[in-house]
């Protein structure tokens, strides 16, 4: 079957005119899977509709904030009662302290958190909050961990970087990223290493706790707690990015569920339930050092916007409910196993998994444990896999770098549905 994207390939031309690339976040303009991005006009449920008016099952949710679906309806009566009282304010408002509360409330080891407006914001916020704390300047990252466009971060970054085959950004200047290293992730010998050498410098190592932007890569067993230990020894600090895997992988986010307590912790996506928000904590020592209560600045007009604090509220006050998180890791774990009964039917190289609500898969039958190995995974297959599964109505990230969301509106009808589609596919592969 063949979809008809006129009316998209008209509007990416047009788009082309006026945006670079014509989009303005550059996975979404499908370089890695061929052909012109599909125009989005609208959202309800599990499912998304195009502008030429075809539907498909959508995995992809904004890229993970959508956990209760697209238009949910108690968001919107929020956000609507938000915006009729007004969209901003720079002042504070008692929405921002009861999200923070629920975030507080729900991750242990978060006494105070502090509210930005994206997840790049986020991290490069805990990254100086580290460097204050501790009076050094290096930081350790893992190559394939994106973290945010912030200069000193573009490093062997995954993700978009990963997707366009681009070298570490043209533009960031030797002197941003001189102080960042990079090892593989999931290689503690290779961390202890790094620390051995320069650990009197290291301020900060900021990992993904479930890697979400080299394709969905779990940690190995015994790797966050090492790194815990290691930073300890040198008196450095851990940070955990949970803007993709907070409220996630579990309704207490990695830290819960792998019982690491790093120092600082970044969120967003789900906590700003589909709008600009996203934050940073830890325990309140080290986010005494923040202005104005310490001397580490960092502010932002609209960070705490009502509008987006009143959606992440709902998001999060839903998601509490009982029942309602296991539910839709329930269908995570489904999807994943039913997609892996079908390639396997059809002799296909193909490994998914679920870890909460995330899933990931890649076209190989070997273990994926950091970048590298994710690409040695098949791109020519996962590219006929996506353009067959769209050409279904199902909408997968395209690019194989990158991580599936499910929601609480997908059913178990539409998990069946995707699996059908997927078996239809793997037939052809």
């Amino acid at each position: 079957m063949t979809l008809d994207l006129t009316r998209s390939t008209q509007a990416f031309t047009e788009a082309n005119t006026v945006i670079p690339g014509g989009v303005n976040s550059p996975v979404r303009a499908f370089r890695s899977v061929g052909g012109s991005p599909i125009f989005i006009d609208r959202g309800q449920g599990s499912t998304i509709t195009d502008i030429d008016g075809n539907t498909y099952l959508d995995y992809v949710l904004s890229w993970g904030p959508l956990i209760l679906g697209h238009a949910h309806p108690d968001v919107i009566a929020r956000t609507t009662e938000a915006m009729q009282r007004g969209t901003s304010f720079g002042a504070p408002t008692v929405a921002e302290t009861r999200l923070t509360q629920l975030i507080v409330d729900a991750v242990p080891g978060v006494d105070q958190v502090r509210l930005v407006n994206s997840g790049t914001e986020a991290t490069m916020s805990a990254l100086r909050l580290a460097r204050a704390a501790t009076g050094r300047n290096v930081i350790l990252k893992f190559a394939g961990c994106y973290h945010g466009h912030a200069d000193m971060l573009l490093v062997q970054a995954g993700s978009g970087v990963a997707t366009l085959g681009l070298p570490d950004s043209p533009g960031v200047p030797t002197g941003a990223t001189q102080d960042t290293l990079v090892v593989p992730y999931n290689d503690l010998e290779a961390v202890r290493a790094i620390f051995d050498e320069r650990g009197s410098e290291i301020a900060a190592v900021i990992v993904e706790p479930v890697a979400g932007n080299m394709g969905m890569v779990p940690p190995v067993p015994g790797f966050l707690q090492g790194l815990r230990e290691i930073i300890n020894a040198y008196g450095s600090t851990l940070i955990f990015d949970e803007v993709m895997t907070g409220f996630r992988v579990s309704p207490n986010g990695a830290v819960g569920l792998y019982g690491i307590q790093p120092d600082l912790v970044t969120f967003g996506k789900v906590v700003g339930g589909g709008f600009p928000l996203a934050a940073y904590g830890g325990n309140a020592t080290i986010m005494s050092n923040v202005a104005p209560a310490g001397a580490m600045y960092q502010a932002g007009t609209l960070s705490g916007n009502p509008v987006a604090t009143a959606a992440g509220i709902a998001t999060l006050e839903l998601l509490s409910e009982d029942g309602a998180w296991q539910g839709i890791a329930d269908k995570a774990s489904t999807l994943a196993a039913g997609l892996n009964e079908a390639a396997a039917k059809h002799g296909i190289a193909f490994t998914a998994q679920a870890v909460g609500t995330m899933f990931g898969f890649f076209f190989t039958d070997q273990p994926v444990h950091n970048y590298d190995d994710a690409r040695t995974a098949d791109a020519d297959r996962f590219v006929r896999f996506f353009s067959g599964m769209l050409e279904r109505g199902v909408y997968l990230a395209p690019s194989a770098y990158e991580s599936g969301f499910l929601s609480s509106a997908h059913s178990n009808g539409d998990i069946a549905r995707t699996i059908v589609a997927a078996d239809e596919v793997f037939s052809g592969l």
